[in-house]
């Protein structure tokens, strides 16, 4: 007989009775959930491996003649949508304006000459003291250059000038029959109101760029031979930066093409980079006193004046960044992430435009947050331009204490001219940091240390001036023999 309850009833319909039909259902719908899942991820990473085999469609073949970017931008084109946004204000220093005849620009830059008359006193008596503003993005650099009046009359520039301003492989193969070092040479020879008819437009990307491999290259023969000879003071002989460079130092290399410090060499006023002796401005400050070499005659004091241009790259190499591998283009061009590619930004700016470009930059190393990194900056800086002021007032001094005497006659030839040597190296030490672009930060440490010694040059000078020798701006101050007021 059997003694099954109710109970005993409902628990075997629960686990063995119509229930258990459910279970082979719900299994096959989380198979094939699960599956589905699987073959969209394996179809995802399928396509992700075939972007990075192919990271670009060729819609159109490059040569080395292929000088238009936009024909470049028809295989590349969110690359070239950034690179026409080298156009943009991204540091808010445009300043409308009202065209003219002479000079059809809607907008300038701050003019930093204004902005800091020491500058132009520094400068008296060069092109520099008349026409000076701050730089800005690519897009501008041929028309900045054209309409400045630097490369007016009664200034007669060398065609030299435009090396870094324009698309140059064009202007290279055009004057120099597909030759590009004899156009090089040709082009440095005419005038630049000469050499700039030759020009189609602003840098662009065959500057940078082997248009069969899209690899980076080096196009400017200057470059080539500067790296090559500072390579050779390292004890690295024969160097060709396009065959022997890694792709990091080319990520730096492309953009010391033109963000250096140079001079004309010779009759040919041959583009020329004085890094034979080494990257620093102290090595740069030997070179040209062991050639000989002098930008212009100080209008005032008449010391034989150096004018640095903008040694970004080699103020760049002796920072912290430099030391740990970073190059020019982990900060100004980050990377940025496009399906499984990842592209360079090429508006080219400074890292802190945005946060954005902080967070792309900065924050891939630094473990910190857009403000944190946006105050590092501003103290490093503001540090830098507190020292620069010192470092001003006291060449100041020293170029108005050098005309009175000289005007005065109280101090001797002898003095006078130990006093603009002093001023000369001072002048060249202030110009550097401040016509580098960094304003300090692309290595703070050294930076201050080229400030701090040409305040102690300038004040050199001063004592130079009363009397009193200094060796080379570090020694012990020494009372003459015969002071200024004795020997009158």
């Amino acid at each position: 007989m059997s003694t099954t309850t109710d109970n005993d009833a409902k628990s075997t319909n629960t686990w063995t009775g119509p229930r258990k039909r459910w279970v082979p259902i719900v299994v096959l719908l989380f198979v094939a959930v699960a599956a589905a899942g699987l073959t969209w991820l394996l179809t995802n990473i399928f396509q992700r491996k075939e972007e990075t085999k192919q990271p670009f469609t060729q819609v159109v073949e490059l040569t080395d003649t292929t000088y238009d970017p936009a024909v470049w931008g028809k295989n590349f084109p969110k690359h070239y949508e950034q690179y026409k946004k080298t156009y943009e204000d991204t540091d808010g220093d445009f300043i409308k304006v009202d065209p003219t005849d002479e000079d059809p620009r809607e907008y300038h830059t701050i003019s930093r000459i204004d902005a800091e008359p020491r500058a132009q006193h520094m400068w008296r008596g060069y092109a520099f003291a008349v026409d000076y503003t701050a730089p800005r993005g690519h897009e501008w650099a041929l028309v900045d250059q054209m309409y400045t009046k630097r490369t007016k009359e009664p200034f007669k520039q060398p065609g030299t000038c435009m090396n870094c301003h324009a698309s140059m492989p064009e202007v290279y193969d055009k004057l120099g029959n597909g030759d590009r070092m004899a156009g090089f040479d040709a082009m440095n020879k005419l005038s630049y109101q000469e050499a700039v008819q030759h020009a189609s437009g602003t840098i662009a990307c065959i500057d940078c760029h082997d248009p069969k491999t899209m690899e980076l290259t080096i196009t400017r023969p200057a470059f080539m031979e500067g790296i090559k000879k500072y390579k050779a003071s390292q004890g690295i002989s024969d160097y060709d930066v396009n065959r022997d460079a890694s792709n990091q130092e080319m990520r730096s290399y492309v953009c010391a093409q033109c963000h250096v410090e140079y001079y004309f060499k010779g009759e040919g006023k041959t583009l020329t980079f004085p890094w034979d002796k080494g990257l620093t401005a102290q090595d740069a400050m030997a070179y040209y006193d062991e050639v000989g070499w002098t930008d212009f005659q100080h209008a005032e004091s008449g010391a034989p004046a150096l004018k640095a241009q903008h040694p970004d790259f080699e103020t760049f190499s002796q920072g912290v960044h430099a030391s740990n591998g970073v190059t020019c283009a982990d900060c100004h061009m980050s990377y940025q992430r496009d399906g499984a590619s990842k592209i360079s930004n090429h508006q080219i700016m400074s890292p802190m435009a945005s946060d954005e470009t902080i967070n792309s930059s900065c924050l891939t190393c630094h473990h910190s947050t857009t403000e944190e990194m946006r105050q590092r900056v501003d103290g490093i800086q503001d540090q830098w331009q507190n020292s620069l002021n010192v470092g001003y007032t006291a060449l100041d001094a020293l170029i108005t204490d050098i005309t009175t005497a000289a005007n005065d006659g109280s101090a001797t030839e002898e003095q006078l001219t130990k006093a603009r040597d002093f001023q000369r190296k001072a002048q060249f030490l202030i110009d550097y940091t401040f016509s580098e672009n960094g304003r300090g930060f692309h290595a703070p440490a050294y930076s201050q240390s080229l400030i701090n010694q040409a305040t102690d040059y300038a004040r050199s000078g001063q004592l130079a001036l009363r009397g009193v020798t200094v060796e080379n701006g570090n020694g012990p101050a020494v009372l003459e023999e015969h002071s200024p007021a004795k020997d009158q």
